[in-house]
């Protein structure tokens, strides 16, 4: 391993008798990597971000309420309160007309011992499929920012590794040019080579 002394900033950069080729090089992988790792980073979690946000968006204006009714009673006893939320909720079988017109059956989670016929709001697509209630527009901000920082970071990973990996193998050459160079120094000092 190589003794390495106090950092000075830009020193690959400064005239040098010392610096090499390969310093000046390494301080251009460097660079490079780490602008491509913030690029690839911001395009990738802002791409990521505007499409989950448009995506929310075409979801709030194509889900529509509808209003259901149960089919059958919910099981549990009806009035059993926890917590904040109101009762304890269980799946039960509701029915509902589509926006054509058709007939569509599916489960929802509804209050325990709700009695059959009790109206339950429902979302359905364009298809009148059930979907969940679409997020609210601060819920989609909240998950295109979460989702678009997640793919930025997972994007940005690959070029900063690969920055990484390069210079890694830079560093090692170049500590075995120095090795060589020692080696060719003592010998014309004199000296044998230690081993």
């Amino acid at each position: 391993m190589a003794f390495r002394g106090p950092k000075v900033w830009l020193w690959r950069w400064r005239r040098n008798p010392l610096r090499r080729r390969a310093d000046a090089v390494e301080a251009w992988v460097v660079l490079g990597a780490w602008a491509l790792t913030v690029l690839v980073g911001v395009l990738a979690g802002w791409g990521a971000a505007g499409s989950v946000e448009h995506g929310l968006a075409r979801e709030r204006v194509e889900w529509r309420p509808l209003e259901a009714r149960l089919t059958e009673p919910a099981p549990g006893k009806a009035g059993r309160q926890s917590g904040a939320a109101g009762g304890d909720m269980v799946w039960a079988k509701v029915s509902w007309t589509g926006p054509d017109g058709s007939a569509h059956t599916g489960q929802v989670r509804v209050e325990t011992g709700s009695p059959a016929g009790t109206p339950v709001t429902v979302w359905t697509d364009r298809q009148g499929r059930l979907v969940t209630q679409p997020a609210t527009p601060a819920q989609a901000r909240l998950r295109s920012a979460m989702v678009g920082g997640l793919a930025g970071v997972a994007a940005a990973a690959l070029p900063f590794a690969g920055g990484r990996l390069l210079r890694g193998r830079l560093e090692q050459r170049r500590i075995e040019q120095w090795d060589t160079d020692w080696a060719r120094f003592d010998a014309l000092r004199g000296r044998r080579p230690m081993s």
